[in-house]
């Protein structure tokens, strides 16, 4: 999977501090560190978002993220967690996964038309490009990233 950046550069936002980092797009798997927190730029684990991070990330990342929008009273949002955190460990740093509560952040989750959870929205280039909606496994989250991004 190809990630598109400019002058091979790719822009990617720090998920502790959404800070918007330039790196070299070849160089992603090298473990690269934010330039102000200093914090991995990629960690393994889905980044949590609220409506600030949620912007930030989407409107000024060249790699493609997938955000779980999901709410704590959501029985299959707890069941997929595990799961769609074994998928980050795979995914990154080709694809950032991003989690956002719709009971905290409820104008981006009505912005996006979320009437079911846990739903799935895949970013890239600051669009949607895919949905899905409902619990599924690591396994299939996997498979269903990449076939969305070819």
């Amino acid at each position: 999977m190809s990630i598109n950046g400019v002058n091979g550069k790719c822009k990617v936002v720090c998920p502790s501090c959404n800070t918007v980092n330039s790196l070299p797009a070849g160089r992603l798997d090298d473990g690269p560190r934010c330039g102000k927190c200093k914090q991995p730029v990629f960690q393994g684990v889905p980044a949590e978002l609220d409506q600030a991070a949620f912007g930030r990330q989407i409107a000024n990342s060249d790699i493609p993220i997938l955000v779980d929008f999901w709410a704590p009273w959501c029985g299959p949002c707890r069941t997929m967690a595990p799961a769609f955190a074994q998928a980050a460990a795979t995914l990154e740093p080709n694809v950032r996964l991003a989690r956002l509560n719709t009971e905290e952040v409820q104008s981006v989750a009505a912005q996006h038309g979320i009437r079911s959870i846990p739903t799935l929205i895949l970013f890239k280039g600051g669009r949607e490009v895919a949905r899905h909606s409902g619990a599924i496994m690591a396994a299939d989250i996997v498979r269903w990233t990449q076939s969305q991004l070819g």
